[in-house]
This record gives structure tokens, C-alpha cells and sequence, in this order.
């Protein structure tokens, strides 16, 4: 078992633990928020989708959002996973993001979907 991100409490007051595909999807949902520099030993970690909140998305920025995402995604977690797509979609201050990826332990391709508002 892992440590359930983002860190809580389950029903009896331990540490909420995560089975093996919740772990993942959190791992995911860790690169993607986070922004480099936020990690003290881990400068480069994250994608820096954050920044990205408020800014006008067009054609052109969005393939590059997904391109730097999915780069950031393989980069940290893919001894995890493989990625097969990710769609970023920005509505007023909401980011929405569909992650398609295969667990490479057990070669199950999963889709997730991530939204974080600001």
C-alpha cells in the first residue's frame, strides 16, 4: 500500500493509504500540479501547468501545453506508465486535463481525468 496523495486521514484516523492504480493516478496528479522549483530537492519536478491558468488558449498554445505535459509525464513517471495522449482544456480559471496512459506492470490502458481551479 502507498500514502493516499493529497495526504488525509481515512475513518479511523490513520494515514489513508492507496492500492497500486489509485497510486499511480495520484502520482500523475502530482507532476501535473506541481510546479518547477516547488520541490526543494527536486527543483525541475512538476509540469508547470499551473502557470497556465489564466492565459488565453488557443491552437497553439494548447499543442504545446500537451506536448510539454506529456513530456513532463514520461519524463518522471515513465517507469510507471506509458503515456497515449493528453488533452488540456482551460475554461475561466479551471484547468481540465484527460490523461490516456498504459500501466506498463500490468499493461491496462486507463484514462483519467484531472481538473484543478485556482
Amino acid at each position: 500500500m502507498h500514502i493516499d496523495y493529497p495526504y488525509h486521514f481515512d475513518s479511523l484516523g490513520r494515514t489513508a493509504e492507496a492500492t497500486g492504480d489509485d497510486h499511480i493516478r495520484d502520482l500523475i496528479e502530482e507532476v501535473l500540479f506541481t510546479s518547477p522549483g516547488e520541490r526543494v530537492n527536486r527543483p525541475a519536478f512538476g509540469s508547470g501547468l499551473l502557470q497556465l491558468v489564466f492565459a488565453p488558449m488557443d491552437d497553439a498554445l494548447a499543442a504545446t501545453v500537451q506536448m510539454s505535459v506529456q513530456g513532463a509525464l514520461q519524463h518522471w513517471l515513465g517507469d510507471l506508465i506509458r503515456v497515449e495522449g493528453v488533452r488540456v482544456e482551460s475554461e475561466e480559471s479551471t484547468l481540465r486535463v484527460q490523461v490516456q496512459y498504459t500501466v506498463l506492470r500490468t499493461q491496462e490502458r486507463r484514462t483519467s481525468q484531472f481538473s484543478r481551479g485556482v
